[in-house]
This record gives C-alpha cells, structure tokens and sequence, in this order.
C-alpha cells in the first residue's frame, strides 16, 4: 500500500513540475481553429531565409484546434489558405501563392502553374510581431432558400 502511495505521489509531483512548462510551450505558436462542422485542410505562407514559402495540408477536425507553426513566431505576417471537406466553405485572401493537392512545401510564389502547382489566394494576418497567434475559422452563413 505504501508504495502505491509513493508512486501516485511521483506520478502528481512530476506531472505538477511538467504542466507549467507544456502550458507556456503551447502560448507560442500559429494555431488555426476550426469552428465548423467539416474537416477543413489548412495551408500557410510565410517569408523564409530562401524566399517565400507555403506549406500544406493540416487536417483540423470539426472544432478542434492545432498548431501550425510551433514556438515563438519568427515573422510578422503569415497568410493562410483553407478549404472544408465538403466544398461548402472557403478561407481564401487576395494574396496568390501556391500550393499542391498533396502534402507540400513550396519555394517562391511565381510561375505556379508553369511550376505544376496551383494558384491561390491567401488571407494575410498581420501578427504585431506578437510571439504567438490564433486564426478561428467559422462557417459563412447559409442564404435561406429563395433569398440573394
């Protein structure tokens, strides 16, 4: 029984010294939300050492959140592109990058088509230089049938 006792003691004692540091290691980063009902595939720019960059696809689960870049955040903006599963939702900006239909990560945002990608718009978010941002992605309303 006293052991039992002491193992349980370690157990809360080391999850106690451990939970600060996850809570602060998770402030600092690029999370995106997904307040809809769908599975929304997430694709992100930003500006790296080799020029400008895009990354994708992060599946997020209907309601759920995830990071997209993990740790303090290295650039002022950041521009995200979004899709739900279903076809019904677009999260798109007037600032052309590219992506692919599958996992990428691309170098440069010119000549995509010639360069067997895509083109597409992204949302741009201006982050103040802050160390850590979150985007909510919500679901445009429904026009009711019968209406513009």
């Amino acid at each position: 029984m006293r052991k039992t006792i002491s193992l349980a003691a370690l157990t809360i004692g080391a999850f106690a010294l451990t939970a600060p540091l996850t809570a602060v290691a998770a402030r600092a980063d690029f999370r995106v939300c997904n307040g809809t009902q769908s599975l929304v595939g997430v694709a992100i720019g930003y500006r790296a050492e080799a020029g400008w960059t895009t990354e994708g696809w992060w599946r997020i689960p209907a309601t759920t959140c995830k990071s997209i870049i993990e740790g303090p955040l290295s650039s002022r903006f950041y521009y995200v592109y979004a899709e739900d599963a279903d076809g019904r939702n677009r999260w798109a900006g007037p600032i052309n990058m590219c992506i692919a239909e599958n996992e990428f990560k691309i170098v440069g945002v010119k000549d995509c088509l010639k360069r067997g990608y895509q083109r597409m718009g992204f949302r741009e978010y201006d982050t103040g230089e802050q160390a850590s941002w979150m985007v909510q992605l919500t679901e445009a309303p429904r026009k009711e049938s019968g209406t513009e």
